[in-house]
């Protein structure tokens, strides 16, 4: 098969690039002592996973239970930590299931998540491991300060059911030397009280090559690396030819010499802007702005488009972990040569 014989839109996954993104950091991670703990919320394949593993990393990074099933429904990854709030009888019990097949931490900032996970795992037979989600600039989860991150340690401390596994944080980019104050004021405090934090967890792709000036961190965790994206691009921390993934788009209309319109829309491409300038990137065609996206339609404009109904182009997205979710399989390739379709395994896994 060749690039035209496959039906658009369809997501192109270069696996010379990925696997050259994941050697890369994770040697970045070797040379400074870090442990790697990939997210693949970008991904959601666990092929890849565990290729991620098989290169050196710790285990994995999950957002919900159900990307966490989906990854040990192939087998083979044994180590995941679920970056998220767990709250819910339902999703309790699954947790408690998820537990029993795998090597298994969570995260959590306030007492009545902590309660319920106290509760839910009273009776196993090996305490849960909780983090303590810290909020150090990036305004998102997280205890607000390190004295909260404090008594949330002891809180947990003084729970059955789980034990206290140390302290995680998604950092706002370009403030290293404030997440470094922050968690080590934090760790420092959590010590005084005699409560060993084995786990600093940080991290996140856009300050992927600072990861090493946040040195109280004892694990990094990363997703986006794997595929790279516009954003990053746009970022500095890659470059185009490090990018992965790219969406496969055909021209349906041409109505005027500066305009085109693809088969690609909001369902194809996520209409995530991250503060750019256009919905993506044309591969060899950087003279073209991805101006507007609608549901099934993607708006080309340029100078002159130079394009013909039926023409192909590849676009690279502005942020690539959407896309991961809106196909049910990406198309396989090394370079040109075209291999296989993958099912998308994590596709949908929000709950």
């Amino acid at each position: 098969m060749t690039y035209s014989q496959i039906d658009t839109p369809a997501v192109l996954v270069d696996l010379n690039i990925a696997e050259a993104n994941i050697d890369r950091f994770q040697a970045h991670c070797s040379k400074h002592g870090l442990n790697l703990r990939p997210h693949i919320k970008t991904h959601k394949l666990p092929f890849l996973a565990k290729r991620q593993i098989e290169a050196g990393a710790i285990g994995i990074t999950c957002q919900k239970i159900s990307e966490a099933e989906a990854m040990i429904s192939e087998g083979g990854i044994d180590d995941i930590l679920i970056t998220f709030n767990i709250i819910g009888s339902e999703k309790l019990a699954r947790l408690r299931t998820l537990a029993e097949k795998t090597k298994l931490s969570v995260v959590a900032d306030n007492a009545t998540t902590i309660d319920g996970l106290s509760e839910t795992f009273s009776s196993a037979s090996t305490p849960l491991t909780v983090l303590i989600e810290c909020d150090t600039g990036a305004e998102r989860c997280g205890v607000s300060s390190p004295q909260a991150a404090i008594e949330m340690a002891r809180y947990v401390s003084g729970k059955t059911g789980i034990t206290f596994g140390g302290l995680m944080t998604y950092p706002p980019t370009d403030k290293e030397a404030d997440v470094q104050a922050w968690i080590t004021e934090a760790k420092e405090g959590i010590e005084a009280l005699g409560i060993d934090v084995p786990v600093v967890s940080n991290g996140g792709s856009p300050g992927m090559w600072q990861a090493q000036d946040v040195p109280v961190a004892t694990e990094y965790r990363i997703g986006t690396y794997v595929y790279n994206d516009r954003s990053l691009q746009a970022r500095g921390t890659c470059n185009w030819e490090d990018c992965a993934l790219s969406v496969l788009a055909t021209v349906v209309s041409v109505p005027t010499s500066s305009r085109a319109v693809i088969d690609a829309g909001s369902k194809a491409l996520t209409s995530d802007l991250l503060g750019l300038d256009g919905h993506g990137y044309v591969i060899g065609r950087p003279d073209i702005k991805v101006a507007g996206l609608s549901e099934e339609h993607g708006v080309l404009t340029a100078d002159t488009i130079n394009l013909s109904v039926g023409d192909r182009v590849r676009i690279i997205p502005n942020h690539v972990c959407v896309v991961s979710n809106l196909f049910d399989k990406v198309q396989l390739t090394r370079g040109r040569k075209v291999l296989r379709p993958s099912t998308v395994t994590a596709r949908g896994k929000v709950w």
